[in-house]
């Protein structure tokens, strides 16, 4: 199975405009917290209602750890906007459920084609963007914290992502 990419901030922006409303929503709060994308999804609408400072606390569905984030305010209110009676982001057909990681990577692949992108842009390139980001932010040690990885080596190359996909992009005949 191929990695996901990064993808240069610039060119994830075109991305996310094009998205359907919801798909871009819960990417740009994964680009803002780190979560995974089916954390994201997973969140519940009183869950984000009842954390008035917008820090709420999510079970990672990978790990099972409990992970503390802050959702920024305009991220918050539009999700509110759109939740539904138990999942900020609903499923299409159940309301007892919440939209599916598949969706979004779907919705994602087909922009990403009308693009041309050549790169293997996935939901996990907003978790590698915000890798990318806090690295160079606040360092490899609270980045590891940040992304709740046991090794410090995974660490490393989500930190280099950008610097990782470049060189593969360089290889790539044609590109």
């Amino acid at each position: 199975m191929a990695t996901a990419d990064h993808i240069d901030p610039v060119e994830l922006g075109h991305l996310l405009a094009a998205l359907m409303p919801e798909n871009r929503l819960a990417l740009e709060i994964s680009l803002a917290t780190g979560l995974r994308i089916s954390d994201v999804l997973g969140l519940r609408t009183e869950v984000l209602r009842s954390a008035s400072d917008g820090r709420v606390t999510v079970r990672e569905l990978k790990t099972g750890k409990n992970r503390r984030v802050r959702v920024p305010t305009e991220l918050r209110e539009r999700a509110l906007g759109l939740a539904g009676r138990l999942y900020v982001f609903e499923h299409r057909y159940s309301r007892d459920k919440h939209r599916t990681r598949q969706a979004v990577w779907k919705d994602l692949k087909r922009i990403a084609s009308a693009f041309r992108l050549k790169s293997n842009i996935t939901p996990h390139s907003a978790r590698k963007a915000y890798a990318v980001e806090k690295y160079q932010q606040v360092g490899l040690k609270r980045l590891q914290g940040l992304l709740q990885h046991k090794d410090e080596a995974v660490t490393v190359i989500y930190a280099l992502a950008d610097e990782l996909t470049a060189r593969k992009r360089r290889r790539r005949p044609g590109s």
